[in-house]
């Protein structure tokens, strides 16, 4: 295994995820249900399911598209959708 990759992998996804809403959810669900350990493995199956196809995904198109263009097209995307949550578009 690569470990620079691997901790600039893990950084990058620990502080994107840090304090966003999935964790609001989660915490929301384990004290409502009162199961914490299932609220959990749910939401690690969640994560799971979600990362394999982003890095399938990514890796597919890596294949064909440059990475800067990758990033400048998930930027992009990013603004739209907060835009369009910001005018309660969506």
């Amino acid at each position: 295994m690569n470990g620079k990759i691997f901790l600039m992998t893990f950084t990058a996804v620990f502080l994107a995820e840090l304090a966003d809403k999935t964790q609001i959810v989660g915490m929301a669900m384990a004290a409502k249900s009162g199961k914490p350990v299932v609220v959990w493995l749910g939401s690690v199956s969640a994560y799971l399911v979600i990362t394999i196809l982003t890095v399938l995904l990514g890796a597919a198109l890596g294949k064909y598209l440059k990475p800067d263009l990758i990033r400048y097209l998930g930027g992009s995307l990013f603004v739209v959708i907060g835009m369009l949550m910001f005018f309660k578009v969506v």
